[in-house]
């Protein structure tokens, strides 16, 4: 191979081989100059913990892959699982083209320097290195590595446009580029419509043969401490090894629950779920459906896949295209095929593009994603932590009161009825509907006042659908601190939304076994309203969830308000039980300002949406979004590096010496009101 000129192509979040800019480039012209190509997945020690790749009696050089705030793993045992499924589906999909995969763990600039010098001493040339370009603050970091690590080694570097989003990036107007970006999304929807027009044609597969691959023995293999598995078995195995202990004290899973999400990564688990919704009408239904709380077709699923790579949006649209134009004879027995757009697959679309938008405002604001203060610069000193150093004047729970507080919350036994259920579902399945999402993040955030960004780290873990831009944008939304122009004042009511979403209790019933005895529909969801003299006949005694909530909400079932006192009123300090007590409001419903947004945890990663039933007296959220990670808050502390996503810490290993976003300035001005009115997220996929 004395002559042989290879590509190294970093595989990032593109786990697919169809509809893939660098493959088909590779596949279908003559002039690219290159002999082999060598397709590589890099398992990054800051994201995603990697000890248990170690050979026997090692010790790691890398710390924890834990978040910054909570010190939660990066990445829980869902979306590991699902990240592996869809790594060993891409590494077989390439086999089957003649090429191949290889995986490798450690930070981008020692595992190039290792790959290249290795080939170079085989006489191997490598005359480029190409990657799909992402948003974000980590990943711009490493994309800065990777071009610094290659011109020290004299190769040249690509980094291609990421083409799995709906609007390709060289079709943006100008109004819509990072400087100019809306603060609006209807302002930034009405710029891209109409949207059924806007995407680019898919690309085909590449041919067998059409990428060489390089011989296995001539690659340098993975350096120690760490060694990559054979068989996918061994390699799950190694990637759950070191983070299963995180559900070693859930309680069992619920008799009679199922997961809404049981699917399996890879690309072509990918493309059956998409059939599998047009066959089976849920497609057509999507608009009415996308709400739901039960079961696996009330919404796409299709966030997990879109946030790897798994299937682009472009994907997504062109097969809706063909079932709507009655092109494809495989899916004639579908309603509504052949008839055209209809009010479903608008509806995705519009979640599509609302993924768009979450990305380009990742791109826009940068590290003030992962910032306390948020988009808007809010340094007001609101927030409670389970951190001593974060302790602010005038919080009156202590940081060990306000750690258990949170741990309540995520284990799913705070009293209120839908946040523990979709907080048991989560732990269990790492999923949870957008409505569920969006009344945790407005719980956490607004009610008991708790430090937003522990939310967005918990979700992170445990979601198999996380994707950084929309979980962390849309936690900024609900709490207030994104670009929201309502800001603190639009709340959740979880009471009166179990109520209208839940009109049944079967999802509280369902995840939270506890509450199967009870008969009214208000003690479901809140059991303290149970009579106490029942509490020992229906299992109540000595239930924290019953005796200690963590908030009571007084509602009734007309849906009338007990009080006309302001309802929700954010102090500091607010007690737990009934000292929490925060009676309805008299006043008209109002529907949102915004527009009521997308389906959240479906198209668009982990995001949440707005609805048409407003709570009472409560301001009703369009989106939401998430991010999260493991333990309890602030239960760690940590050394070296405290990235603004809890990245690189020293602890167990070297420094990576990355520098963080800059700190904001000490005492920043506050946003006008009308600046405030100016800055809006809409709606998002689930």
């Amino acid at each position: 191979m004395s002559t042989s000129n290879v590509l190294i192509y970093i595989v990032r979040h593109d786990l697919r081989v169809s509809d893939n800019p660098i493959l088909h480039h590779l596949a279908s012209t003559s002039d690219h100059g290159f002999t082999h190509i060598l397709p590589i997945h890099v398992l990054l020690p800051h994201q995603i913990e990697v000890s248990g790749f170690l050979r026997e009696g090692a010790q790691s050089p890398f710390a924890e892959a834990r978040s910054e705030v909570g010190r939660y793993w990066r990445c829980g045992p869902h979306r590991a699982k699902f990240i592996a499924q869809s790594i060993w589906s891409l590494k077989g999909s390439l086999e089957k083209l003649g090429s191949d995969l290889t995986i490798r763990i450690g930070m981008y600039d020692d595992i190039l320097k290792t790959l290249i010098g290795g080939l170079r001493e085989n006489e191997i040339n490598v005359g480029g290195v190409w990657a799909i370009g992402e948003e974000g603050f980590e990943e711009k970091r490493d994309e800065k590595v990777i071009s610094k690590t290659c011109s020290s080694l004299d190769v040249n570097l690509q980094i291609w446009v990421d083409e799995k989003y709906f609007v390709d990036d060289r079709d943006l107007k100008d109004e819509a580029s990072q400087d100019h970006l809306p603060d609006v999304f209807t302002t930034y929807r009405k710029m891209m419509e109409p949207l059924r027009e806007k995407p680019r044609a898919t690309l085909p597969n590449p041919s067998k043969g059409a990428l060489p691959k390089v011989e296995r023995s001539k690659i340098p293999s993975q350096t120690a401490p760490f060694e990559i598995p054979s068989s996918y078995d061994e390699f799950e195995e190694s990637l759950l090894r070191p983070i299963s202990g995180i559900l070693a004290e859930v309680p069992p899973f619920p008799e009679g629950a199922k997961s809404a999400h049981p699917f399996r990564g890879g690309e072509d688990n990918a493309r059956n779920r998409l059939d599998h919704l047009i066959k089976s009408g849920s497609v057509y239904s999507y608009k009415n459906s996308r709400n739901g709380l039960l079961g696996s077709d009330f919404s796409t699923k299709l966030s997990a896949y879109l946030a790897q790579g798994c299937i682009t949006a472009r994907q997504v649209h062109e097969r809706l295209a063909m079932y709507e134009d009655g092109k494809d004879e495989s899916l004639a027995e579908s309603k509504g095929y052949g008839e055209g757009e209809n009010e479903g697959t608008k509806a995705i679309r519009f979640e599509l593009l609302w993924r768009d938008y979450m990305r380009l405002c990742n791109r826009k604001f940068k590290g003030k994603l992962f910032l306390r203060s948020g988009f808007r610069d809010d340094h007001a000193n609101k927030w409670k932590s389970a951190k001593e150093e974060e302790v602010v004047e005038g919080q009156q729970q202590s940081a060990d009161e306000v750690s258990k507080l949170v741990k309540r919350v995520f284990e799913g036994t705070t009293g209120m009825g839908l946040i523990d259920a979709s907080q048991r579902e989560l732990l269990h399945t790492g999923y949870t509907s957008n409505r569920a999402r969006q009344n945790v993040a407005s719980f956490l955030s607004k009610h008991l006042c708790i430090d937003w960004r522990y939310g967005a780290e918990w979700y992170e873990m445990l979601l198999v659908d996380y994707d950084v831009s929309s979980n962390w944008a849309n936690w900024q939304y609900v709490a207030g601190v994104g670009n929201d122009p309502r800001g603190e004042a639009r709340i959740f009511n979880p009471v009166k939304q179990a109520f209208d979403y839940d009109k049944d209790g079967e999802y509280v019933r369902c995840w939270v076994p506890e509450v199967r005895k009870l008969e009214k529909l208000e003690h479901v969801f809140q059991a303290w309203t149970t009579p106490q003299e029942d509490w020992d006949r229906l299992g109540l005694s000595g239930l924290a969830m019953a005796e200690d909530p963590v908030k009571k909400i007084d509602f009734s079932v007309e849906g009338k308000p007990k009080s006309s006192r302001r309802p929700f009123v954010r102090r500091r300090g607010q007690g737990r039980g009934g000292s929490g007590q925060t009676p309805q409001s008299t006043t008209t419903p109002q529907p949102p300002t915004g527009p009521r947004g997308p389906n959240a945890n479906e198209l668009v990663a982990d995001g949440q949406r707005g609805s048409s039933h407003p709570a009472h007296g409560v301001a009703e959220n369009p989106r939401g979004g998430f991010r999260g990670g493991r333990g309890y808050g602030g239960g760690y502390r940590g050394r070296g590096y405290r990235g603004p996503r809890g990245g690189y810490r020293g602890g167990r290993g070297l420094s990576t010496g990355y520098p963080r976003p800059p700190p904001p300035s000490a005492q920043p001005a506050q946003p006008t009101q009308s600046a405030q009115q100016q800055m809006t997220l809409t709606e998002q996929t689930q």
